[in-house]
Order: C-alpha cells, then sequence, then structure tokens
C-alpha cells in the first residue's frame, strides 16, 4: 500500500478511514490454508461466520517446511485444549499477509494472535495496531523478558513498550559442501570448516574452492531475487560500520555511510569480477551450486537447511558468515507473535497468551527447520546443543542486524526490492559501486517524503 507525498487526507477522508473501510471488505481476501476444527474460512473468521468465542484465532505467514512444523505445533496445542480451542489461517507471504492483517485490524476483525517479522511489526505498532505486552501479561502465563535472547527483545521494543514476543532469529548464513571443501584443504580434523577471519583468509578459501571445483567458490543469488543482494550488503556493511543505519528517522532520511557502503558494493563487485560468485543465479540457482558440487559455499538464511537435508547424498554444514571487517555482524530477522488491537476480556487476554506461550515451549520443533530459538530455556537446552547443525551457528542470534525502522522497509518490502536490484546489478558486473549507490538513493527519495499509509 502507498501514499502520495502530499499528505494524509483527501476530500475529507483520513487514511485511517479508508482503511477501516476497507477492512470490512477484509472477507474477500481469502486465506490460502485454514487449519481449525471447521476447516474453513469461515471459520476463521474471514467473512463473517460464526466462530467459537472460545478459539484462538490465529493468523500467520508460514509455507513450506515452516508451514509443516507449525501444523505439528497447533495441533499439539488442539490436542491439549480441543479440537475447536484453536482456527489458523495462512496468508501469502510478504506485503499481502501484512496489508491483511492491517485491514483486519482496522475493521475490527483481527485475529487474535498473528505472527509478523520483528521488523515489520514496528509499523503495526507504530500505528496504533497491536496491543502492548505488559510484564504482568508476561508473567500470567510464566513468562519474563529475561526469558529470551535480548537481541531479539530489544528491537521490539518501541517508545519503552514491548509490542511482539520472539519465537525465533533467522540469520543470513553460510553452508558449505563438505566433499568440495575437503579437497579444497579447508576443513579441520574433525571434518568441520576451519575457522576462516579477516578478508585475506576468506580470499584464500574463495580462491581454493574455485580451483576444487572449476567453476565457483561460492553460490549467492543475483537474479530474481532482490533480499538475498540486500542481506549479503547489510552483512558486509554492518561488519565495517555497526553504528550507522542505512535509515534514519523512522525512513524519513538516509543515514548510511556513503564511503563505507560504496566500499561495501565494490568489495561485492570484487568477489564478482574474481569469478568467485556467479555474476548471473536465481535463488534455485545458487544453492544447486553448493549441492551439486559447482560451488563449495552457499549464503542464504538457514530455512534453506531442509532444502538441503532433502538432497540425497549430500554432505554439508553450516556455519556463521565470517566476520571479514571490523566486528562480528550479520543480517537477520525475527518471527514474533503480536496481539493485533482487539478488545479482549481478562480470560481471552490470559488464553492468547498461552498459546504463544504454547508455541514457545515448542521452540525445539521449530528450530528442526534451522531457526534460532529465541526462547533461551529451548536455546540453552542440552537438546539444543545437540542439534546439528543448527546449533553450529547459533551464536550469532548475539551480534544480528536488524533492517532499518520504515513504514517502507523489512522483510519483503519496497526498501527490500529497491536497495537489493542495484545491489544485485553490482553483483552480475553491470554497476560499480557508487552508481549503485546513487541509484538506491533516487529511487528511496520519494518515500523518505512519503506519507506513512497508516
Amino acid at each position: 500500500m502507498q501514499t502520495n507525498a502530499h499528505g494524509s487526507r483527501r476530500a475529507g477522508i483520513s487514511r485511517r478511514s479508508l482503511l477501516q473501510s476497507a477492512g470490512l471488505a477484509v472477507a474477500g481476501l481469502g486465506a490460502t490454508t485454514v487449519l481449525g476444527g471447521c476447516g474453513t474460512t469461515a471459520a476463521a473468521g474471514l467473512v463473517g461466520g460464526a466462530v467459537d468465542p472460545g478459539a484462538v484465532q490465529f493468523w500467520n505467514l508460514f509455507g513450506g517446511g515452516d508451514g509443516a512444523r507449525l501444523q505439528t505445533m497447533l495441533d499439539a496445542y488442539k490436542a491439549k485444549h480441543g479440537a475447536d480451542s484453536l482456527t489458523a489461517a495462512t496468508f501469502a507471504w510478504g506485503d499481502p499477509y501484512y496489508t491483511k492483517v492491517t485491514l483486519a485490524t482496522v475493521g475490527n476483525k483481527a485475529p487474535n494472535v498473528a505472527v509478523a517479522h520483528l521488523t515489520r511489526m514496528q509499523n503495526l505498532a507504530a500505528a496504533d495496531l497491536l496491543t502492548p505486552i505488559t510484564d504482568q501479561m508476561l508473567g500470567s502465563v510464566g513468562l519474563a523478558a529475561s526469558d529470551f535472547n535480548q537481541n531479539a527483545w530489544k528491537n521490539q521494543v518501541r517508545d519503552g513498550k514491548n509490542y511482539a514476543i520472539p519465537l525465533d532469529t533467522h540469520p543470513f548464513v553460510l553452508f558449505y559442501n563438505v566433499d568440495v571443501c575437503k579437497k579444497a584443504g579447508l576443513l579441520d580434523s574433525d571434518g568441520a570448516l576451519k575457522p576462516i577471519e579477516g578478508v585475506e583468509q576468506w580470499e584464500a578459501a574463495l580462491t581454493a574452492a574455485k580451483k576444487a571445483t572449476g567453476a565457483y567458490a561460492l553460490g549467492v543469488a543475483n537474479v530474481g531475487d532482490f533480499a538475498t543482494p540486500w542481506r549479503l550488503f547489510q552483512t558486509l556493511y554492518s561488519q565495517m560500520d555497526g553504528n550507522t543505519p542505512f535509515l534514519g528517522e523512522s525512513g524519513k532520511t538516509i543515514t548510511v555511510n556513503e564511503e563505507l557502503a560504496t566500499k561495501t558494493l565494490d568489495y561485492i563487485g570484487r568477489m564478482s569480477s574474481q569469478g568467485w560468485i556467479p555474476k548471473t543465479a536465481d535463488y534455485g540457482g545458487a544453492e544447486t551450486m553448493m549441492f551439486t558440487g559447482k560451488a563449495a559455499f552457499y549464503l542464504e538464511g538457514e530455512w534453506e537447511l531442509t532444502t538441503a537435508q532433502a538432497v540425497k547424498d549430500l554432505k554439508f554444514g553450516m556455519a556463521p558468515i565470517p566476520q571479514l571487517f571490523d566486528k562480528k555482524a550479520v543480517q537477520a530477522d525475527s518471527h514474533t507473535f503480536v496481539l493485533p488491537k482487539l478488545e479482549r476480556t481478562p480470560e481471552q487476554l490470559t488464553r492468547d497468551m498461552g498459546f504463544i506461550k504454547s508455541m514457545l515451549d515448542q521452540s525445539m520443533t521449530w528450530a528442526q527447520g534451522g531457526h534460532i530459538p529465541a526462547y533461551l530455556p529451548t536455546l540453552n537446552s542440552a537438546e539444543y546443543k545437540a542439534l546439528q547443525p543448527q546449533a553450529n551457528y547459533s551464536s550469532v542470534a548475539d551480534y544480528t542486524v536488524f533492517d532499518s525502522l520504515a513504514w517502507y522497509s523489512g522483510s519483503g518490502s519496497t526498501f527490500e526490492n529497491i536497495a537489493g536490484s542495484n545491489i544485485a546489478l553490482v553483483q552480475q558486473g553491470l554497476s560499480s559501486g557508487a552508481a549503485a549507490l546513487k541509484n538506491i538513493r533516487a529511487q528511496l527519495d520519494p518515500y523518505l517524503s512519503a506519507a506513512n499509509p497508516l
């Protein structure tokens, strides 16, 4: 959803009024999948159908392996609380999902609990569409702020209030092909990837890997995928300068350190010009390079663990992205639970918080897909520490970097598309770093002065 830069009202109608009108029509937006006792869209409260007032209505955006694991967790909740205790709806990932949550909440048809990326829930909170989560609410189900990874926890706070409960951290990570890395002499005596620190060791590893494959060293997408190029840039830029976000004042200004941003982009271009990364590779093609031995390494979110595990005869490992520059940093986001603004009785509030607690208690199931648990009782458990390769990179949750706050920023956002598409041109050898940064600035300019559509 976008608006023009000339204010929030036209012909006496506010944006919020328009959204409220649209919210009344949210039924027409439809769920991709509905999971519940009735198994119908009406049961999810999306088309005005009758809903058991005692049931938790839960919306999410999880598909694939995440969706399957979530279903296991939801089934466990229903097994304990009854088949009619929960109605869950799954919607299309990205902007379509957040539009549905927004319209439903403004139209007074919000679900009791919803999933939101940490980088996207901030805008919902800014628009007063979320119920703040107090210490008393946490305590009512045996939770406290200290139960969570503090990097994720502190990043969900807005104006001193808590608006989300983190489920996980999902970072950019380094996958590696064990057989190729062994051939390249990059494994230690235990068969794990040797530590790589600094640009010199990184480039030596890439050179050895390229020689071993006869093709590429590192698979990283740059065609038809704008999120991956952004994650690559954000990781390396944050390692150079962890104190200057790309955007400031909630997206009203561009605050990026131009010198270091250009240096970062030029380094990405160097990896391309040296032939260490492909100049053209889509999402699937980049990971296939590592899977088939045409690249030793693969950069992507840890959720591709499930895909790699399904590849027959593939021996692979996962590790944190090496620290190449001044500090440890890696791009990430978190899935969180939020309470859309809704009139709730004390009993309903305790029920909704209890549902969230049930999901957190099943964080080990969630971790099977690669996400790092934000719930410390799971993260610190012996069971999780024995989980491989997930435990190998879990430490990065303490130094992950979240995207700048803006109504047009976050996972699957306009900002990600604009920045990522220009970074991809650098990877493809079609743009210099300076030209890419100039284009990003120009393309973001209309959004700096545009009013938040909420």
